[in-house]
């Protein structure tokens, strides 16, 4: 598949091989290419932007989808794998979404679909191949309204307010989604692909999640057992379950500050969507 996690140019079809092609694994977008915000990825087929216009009308206006990928597994390294692309044709692989409700609220749900927490209860439903629409529906996603307290970590804030500036730098890592951004309130340009900064603010997020969905910090770590792939490329790369034991930080710190009602510092520097993390305006 072309995408991933909050990556819609995670592969492409520029370079594949035939061997590539036979076993559905195309090449991945290395840092190089993830760091040039013009790269975009090569699909497989081009359908006229006109034939895109016709089928999305009166369904959905904006200048980018929502959707998750078709072909999975209860056992993978992850069962539900959404990402947000740009408007374009989809394939019947990559089903699409059309939530009803406003932009940031949409960058909330898709935040939400990429949760642990929520691919944990997905592996309950999925029992073969394929995140149908019919077991798509019945995932435990958070209802919007979620989104419109304040955030437990954080008085004074609300929970889209704190969770937006994360899934935006998350999100728009190259202008092909600037629409989403300007949907969201973000009128700069995109955010530097910066590997270290996205697996914290992706431990931020799942930390929270964690918490969102009522977990206690000894659920939190058995779940997160029970991810042995991801457990396995970490202990490969960094000599331990880096994952789980940054999240359970994070989960650690987002708790002392609810008991405290001090307010969650993060631990990156700058702090998340800060316009010094994004590439230089377009001459």
């Amino acid at each position: 598949s072309l995408v991933q996690h909050f990556d819609h140019r995670f592969s492409t079809y520029e370079g594949a091989t035939q061997a590539n092609l036979n076993n559905g694994n195309l090449p991945q977008a290395n840092d190089t290419q993830h760091a040039k915000a013009d790269f975009q990825s090569t699909p497989a087929y081009w359908v006229p932007a006109g034939e895109v216009a016709d089928r999305l009308h009166d369904r959905w206006s904006r200048g980018w989808l929502l959707g998750w990928r078709d072909i999975t597994n209860a056992h993978n390294q992850r069962t539900v794998v959404p990402s947000l692309i740009p408007r374009s044709a989809a394939g019947h692989t990559f089903l699409l979404a059309f939530p009803d409700v406003a932009p940031p609220l949409v960058a909330c749900l898709y935040t939400n679909l990429c949760s642990f927490a929520l691919d944990y209860a997905s592996r309950q439903k999925v029992g073969g191949t394929h995140l149908t629409y019919h077991t798509f529906k019945q995932l435990p996603v958070l209802p919007p309204s979620s989104y419109e307290g304040i955030t437990p970590w954080h008085p004074g804030t609300t929970l889209a307010d704190w969770l937006l500036p994360r899934v935006l730098e998350l999100t728009y890592t190259a202008w092909d989604l600037e629409p989403f951004a300007r949907d969201v309130g973000h009128a700069g340009p995109p955010y530097r692909w910066d590997a270290a900064r996205r697996f914290l603010l992706r431990c931020e997020l799942d930390a929270a999640f964690f918490h969102l969905y009522g977990l206690d910090r000894a659920d939190t770590a058995y779940l997160l057992d029970t991810f042995p792939i991801v457990r396995k490329h970490d202990e490969k790369a960094h000599g331990e379950y880096r994952t789980q034991r940054v999240i359970l930080e994070i989960y650690d710190a987002l708790a002392l500050a609810t008991r405290t009602t001090t307010p969650y510092v993060t631990k990156l520097t700058p702090p998340p969507a800060d316009p010094r993390c994004c590439h230089p305006q377009r001459q």
